[in-house]
């Protein structure tokens, strides 16, 4: 298998590490690390991407960020065609336009939360298109360090569940708790019963290994806005 050279952006941060814990182990190269630290993994480390020459740029595959929404808006400014993959949250609809545009240049991966078993949570939602007249809620808890409330993944579990249902759910409550790394719950209630659906991630690996296989998979598409539902429904442009 093809080695693939790995551009990280925003690898200080706790998602950021984690990534670099998975790229150790995997067939893809730690090569460009941006971050506020140095990394002892990848073969070079800077802390701006200014400070970087344009022939190492081109040596990147594929970027995987952890950043924030100015930072990826700055990583798309610099990396003008190499394809990335994002999971910063928190972005306005003015980046998101921004975002899509880009992505008519070369291949965009963008995910509010990269579990795979979130994406499996995501279409368990489905069947609740049975039960539309009970009452929708919907809670996130994250760690006390985490800025967007609520989190992008709970919009994300709204917006499914506003297509499934056909009509407007409340906006989720979000919760700010100690080192919780995301718990989200459905709850689903007639006047006779309750439902309670809920995904727990246990790790910050889960989202950092979910990164590194869009990674993988991104390089085998055509430009264009890509989604865990491409990924995952083969709707890959090949």
């Amino acid at each position: 298998m093809k080695k693939i050279n790995i551009g990280l952006f925003g690898g200080s941060g706790k998602m950021g590490q984690q990534v670099e814990a998975v790229l150790a182990t995997g067939v893809c190269i730690p090569y460009l690390f941006v971050g506020k630290k140095k990394s002892s993994c990848f073969a070079i480390s800077v802390t701006s991407l200014k400070d970087v020459e344009s022939e190492i740029l081109e040596d990147i595959d594929v970027w995987i960020d952890f950043s924030s929404p100015d930072g990826l808006m700055n990583l798309l400014q610099f990396t003008k065609k190499t394809p990335v993959v994002s999971g910063s949250t928190g972005l306005s609809d003015r980046q998101f336009s921004v975002l899509k545009k880009a992505s008519q240049k070369r291949p965009i991966f963008w995910a509010s939360n990269l579990s795979i078993g979130l994406w499996a949570f995501r279409q368990a939602l489905k069947s609740f298109s049975d039960i539309a007249d009970f009452d929708f809620s919907i809670d996130e808890i994250h760690h006390n360090q985490k800025k967007d409330m609520p989190s992008g993944t709970a919009l994300t579990i709204q917006k499914d569940l506003q297509k499934i249902l056909n009509r407007k759910i409340d906006t989720p409550r979000g919760h700010r708790l100690g080192g919780v790394y995301g718990i989200h719950t459905v709850y689903a209630a007639s006047g006779d019963e309750i439902l309670t659906f809920q995904h727990q991630a246990i790790n910050r690996k889960v989202f950092a290994s979910g990164a590194v296989r869009a990674a993988e998979w991104i390089l085998k598409q055509k430009n264009g806005f890509y989604s865990m539902d491409d990924m995952f429904l083969k709707r890959g442009k090949k």
